[in-house]
C-alpha cells in the first residue's frame, strides 16, 4: 500500500512537470502579436524638487528615494505615429497623485482630492485611453509623492493597442493569477467546509486556519501583482485589499502551529509563541487604527511587517525543525514546506527593496512568493490529513477497545461491566424513575448438555435477539451471565410495563414459529424504583427474586403439562 503510494505521488508530480509547460504555452502562444507596443522610455525631461535631468531615459535614470511631499515633472515629444488609432498608455503609479496634459489639456488626473484629503493611493498599473490624435503633441506628467522613501526608478512607459493591454497585463502575470485563484478558491471552499465541522469538534481549528491564510494570500497576490485590475477595482482599493491581506496572514499561521509549540512542552518556546502571537496581534491592530485614521497608511509601515513575518517564518521553520525529533512524516512535509515559503518569500523581499531602495531590477520572474506560498498551503493541506487520518485510527482504535470491554462478544449486547457502570450512574444520580427486567433462559443447560453448546450459543442469541427488539428502545439491555440478561428501562407505569411483557411473550412466540426445533422460553421479572424506595440494589434484588419465581411458576407448569 505504501509503494502504491508513492508510485502515485510520482505519477502525479511527473504529469505535472510535462503538462505544466505545455498548459503556459497555450496561455503564451499569442503574446509576441498581442505585446506589440510603443515604449515611451526615451528623450524625457525630468524635475524632480530642484533636481533636473535632460533628455534621459526611464529606466536608466536613478535618484535617491522620494519621499512624502515631492514634486516629480516629466515631459517630452510624443512618437509623430504609433501604428494603431485606439491606444491604451500603460503607467505605473507609485503612491503618488499624478496629472497628465497634452499640449498643457489636462489628460487624466488621479489621486489630487485623495492626496489632499490625507487618504492612501495605492500603487499599481492604470490603464489611460491614449488615441492617435495625440501624436507628435507635448506630453507633461506631474507627480506628487505620498508616502515616504517609496521609490527610487521610474518604471517604463507603454502605449499599447487597448484591445490588447489587459491581455498583456494577464498573460506577463499568468503565474500570480493562477495562484492567486487556487489559493482564494481553496480557501474559500475549505473555510466553508470547516466552519461547520467547527459546531461538532474543534480539531478542524487548524483546517479552518489554514483556510484564512490562503485567502489572505491569495488576496495578496491577485492584488499585488495587479491583476484585479481587470475586475475595474480603483487602484487605492486595491492597495488596501494588498496591505491588508499581508498585514493578517501571519496570524491564522501563528494560530495553525500552536499545537507544534505545546508539543514539545518548552517553557521558554511556549511564552515566546504567545509574546510573539501578541506581537502580531497588537502591531496589525495598532496599523489598521492608524491607517484607519490617516495618521501613517499602511505602506508607510511596510518595513515594519515585513520584519515581522519574515521573524516569523524563521519561528516556525525553528519549531516544526524541534518536532523532527518525533519522526513524523507531517512534520518533514512542513520544514520542506517552510523552507520554500522562506527562500520565495527572501527572493521577493530582495528583489521589492532593492528595487523600491537602490533602483535595482536584479530578479525577472515574478509571483515567486505566491507560487511557494501555494505549495506551502498544499504541503500543510497534506500534513493535516495525515494528521487527521492518524489520530481518527486512533481514536478508531480507542473506540473499539472501549466497546470491547463494555459489549458481550456472543450477543454483542452490553456485558455485565456496562450494566454496573449504568447502576452506578443511577445511584449518583439519584434517578427514580426507571424499571430493572431480570431474564433468564430457561433450559440452557439441558440445550448445552444434549445439543451440544453450538446449539446452546444459538438459544443465546435468539434470546438476545427477542430482549433486544422488546426492550432495547425503552432503556438499555445486557447480558450479565450465561443465560442471564438484565433490562433497565425508562417507564414506570405498571399498565405500559404489562402491555410491554405481553409483547415480550408475543416475540417469544413468533421466534420459535420463525425458528425450527428453537423452543425459546424465558422467564422475567421487574421491579421499579420510586421517590420512597430508590435504592436500586434493593430493586434489582426483587426484579430478581420475582425472575426466579417465575421460573419456577413456568417449571411447574411444564411438569403439569407433562403428565
Amino acid at each position: 500500500m505504501k509503494k502504491l503510494k508513492i508510485i502515485w505521488i510520482l505519477f502525479a508530480l511527473i504529469s505535472i512537470l510535462i503538462w505544466m509547460p505545455r498548459l503556459d504555452g497555450l496561455l503564451t502562444k499569442e503574446y509576441s502579436a498581442i505585446s506589440d507596443c510603443v515604449v515611451l522610455d526615451d528623450g524625457w525631461d525630468i524635475t524632480i524638487n530642484e533636481d533636473t535631468w535632460q533628455n534621459v531615459r526611464l529606466t536608466e535614470l536613478r535618484f535617491a528615494a522620494v519621499s512624502k511631499g515631492d514634486k516629480i515633472i516629466m515631459q517630452r515629444t510624443l512618437p509623430a505615429n504609433w501604428g494603431f488609432v485606439e491606444g491604451a498608455l500603460r503607467f505605473h503609479i507609485k503612491h503618488s497623485a499624478v496629472s497628465m496634459y497634452v499640449d498643457d489639456v489636462l489628460l487624466y488626473e488621479y489621486g489630487v482630492d485623495r492626496l489632499a484629503a490625507g487618504k492612501t493611493l495605492g500603487s499599481g498599473y492604470q490603464f489611460i485611453n491614449f488615441p492617435n490624435t495625440y501624436q507628435g503633441k507635448r506630453f507633461r506628467i506631474h507627480m506628487t509623492v505620498a508616502e515616504e522613501k517609496v521609490f527610487t526608478t521610474l518604471d517604463s512607459i507603454r502605449l499599447y493597442e487597448w484591445k490588447n493591454a489587459y491581455r498583456v497585463l494577464i498573460t506577463e502575470n499568468r503565474l500570480p493569477l493562477f495562484s492567486g485563484c487556487f489559493l482564494i478558491l481553496f480557501g474559500l471552499i475549505v473555510c466553508v467546509i470547516t466552519i461547520f465541522a467547527l459546531l461538532y469538534s474543534a480539531k478542524y481549528i487548524r483546517l479552518f486556519c489554514i483556510s484564512l491564510f490562503s485567502i489572505c494570500m491569495g488576496l495578496w497576490t491577485l492584488s499585488y501583482y495587479n491583476i484585479m485590475l481587470i475586475f475595474a477595482v480603483p487602484l487605492y482599493s486595491i492597495s488596501l485589499i494588498n496591505y491588508l491581506a499581508l498585514y493578517l496572514a501571519p496570524i491564522p499561521l501563528t494560530i495553525y502551529i500552536r499545537e507544534e509549540v505545546y508539543n514539545l512542552k518548552l517553557r521558554l518556546l511556549a511564552i515566546a509563541y504567545r509574546v510573539f502571537l501578541a506581537i502580531e496581534l497588537a502591531a496589525v491592530s495598532v496599523m489598521v487604527t492608524l491607517h484607519t485614521l490617516d495618521i501613517v497608511h499602511l505602506a508607510g509601515m511596510l518595513k515594519y511587517m515585513q520584519a515581522i513575518l519574515f521573524i516569523g517564518l524563521l519561528f516556525f521553520l525553528y519549531v516544526l525543525l524541534l518536532n523532527l525529533k518525533f519522526s513524523k512524516l507531517e512534520n518533514r512535509l512542513s520544514v520542506l514546506g517552510m523552507l520554500i515559503v522562506i527562500g520565495c518569500i527572501a527572493y521577493d523581499l530582495v528583489g521589492y527593496n532593492s528595487g523600491r531602495y537602490l533602483g535595482m531590477d536584479i530578479f525577472k520572474i515574478r509571483g515567486v512568493s505566491s507560487s511557494g506560498i501555494m505549495i506551502l498551503i498544499c504541503i500543510l493541506f497534506i500534513s493535516f490529513y495525515i494528521e487527521m487520518t492518524h489520530k481518527m485510527m486512533e481514536q478508531k482504535e480507542r473506540d473499539f477497545l472501549i466497546k470491547s470491554a463494555y459489549t458481550d462478544e456472543l450477543t454483542q449486547l452490553h456485558n455485565r461491566r456496562y450494566c454496573m457502570e449504568h447502576f452506578n450512574k443511577i445511584r449518583e444520580e439519584q434517578t427514580a424513575n426507571y424499571t430493572i427486567v431480570c431474564l433468564d433462559v430457561n433450559n440452557l443447560k439441558t440445550v448445552n448438555d444434549t445439543y451440544g453448546h453450538t446449539k446452546g450459543d444459538v438459544l443465546i442469541r435468539c434470546a438476545a435477539e427477542v430482549i433486544a427488539q422488546t426492550f432495547g428502545q425503552y432503556g438499555i439491555v445486557a447480558r450479565t451471565g450465561g443465560d442471564e440478561f438484565v433490562a433497565v428501562l425508562g417507564l414506570t407505569d405498571d399498565r405500559k410495563l404489562s402491555a410491554l411483557m405481553e409483547q415480550f411473550e408475543q416475540n417469544i412466540a413468533q421466534k420459535n414459529l420463525a425458528a425450527e426445533d428453537l423452543n425459546l422460553s424465558i422467564a422475567y421479572g421487574y421491579a421499579s424504583g420510586s421517590r420512597q424506595d430508590n435504592d436500586i440494589d434493593k430493586v434489582h434484588q426483587t426484579a430478581d427474586d420475582r425472575m426466579y419465581e417465575k421460573k419456577k411458576q413456568m417449571k411447574a407448569a411444564v411438569q403439569m403439562a407433562v403428565r
